[in-house]
């Protein structure tokens, strides 16, 4: 699958919010929005009048980036969240906070969404003690997630350990950061999703 490997604080430059795609770096005052750099590109200081299909395509493209999609892939989730029964908006975010790689990040496991997928490619993980390296694989309730134990001897894993032992779980997650396991508990409801994203306009983008 194809993947956006260019530089990252761009993005969150064009967005003009942190979206969070370097780790530890987006704490720090190294931060490009921290310091107020300008939205890229030779008209990026221009002012333009934002339109209502622009206000929704920044939406849809501030998801987009988050969770690391490209434009094709982030369209199939929205016409299967479309097809879902409940709220369409909601039913996306739950779809993309059940990939793998989210989970491995939401679970302390890397750094940032972008390290999870590199690390669930790599073959690092298991899920239900079966390989998993597929990043967009769907957990569901009940599933296991956990480090290979050949792994855990790695410098990066054991950089990564520390990291878990620290994070803030979101609620439809536990973890035992230093068996390097967590557990998916329940599926991922609006509330608990803390993405700064305004799902009924990327909803509204689709259905023009």
């Amino acid at each position: 699958m194809a993947r956006y490997t260019g530089p990252v604080c761009r993005l969150c430059r064009r967005e003009g919010s942190k979206l969070f795609l370097k780790g530890d770096r987006c704490y720090t005052g190294k931060c490009a929005i921290e310091r107020g750099r300008p939205i890229p590109g030779q008209h990026g200081q221009g002012r333009k009048k934002v339109t209502e299909y622009g206000t929704q395509l920044r939406e849809k493209q501030k998801a987009r980036r988050i969770y690391g999609l490209m434009e094709k892939q982030f369209g199939l989730y929205f016409k299967k969240a479309d097809r879902q029964k409940g709220v369409t908006g909601e039913n996306l975010l739950t779809l993309l906070e059940r990939r793998l790689d989210n989970v491995v990040y939401r679970l302390g496991f890397a750094n940032s969404r972008a390290e999870a997928r590199q690390l669930v490619r790599h073959n690092h993980f298991t899920l239900n003690g079966h390989k998993a390296n597929i990043p967009s694989i769907l957990v569901k309730v009940g599933d296991v997630i956990s480090v290979k134990e050949k792994s855990r001897e790695s410098e990066k894993i054991k950089q990564i350990k520390e990291l878990a032992a620290t994070r803030l779980l979101p609620a439809w997650l536990s973890s035992d950061a230093e068996q390097m396991v967590g557990n998916v508990v329940a599926m991922p409801v609006r509330d608990q999703i803390d993405v700064s994203v305004q799902e009924h306009l990327i909803v509204e983008l689709y259905s023009r």
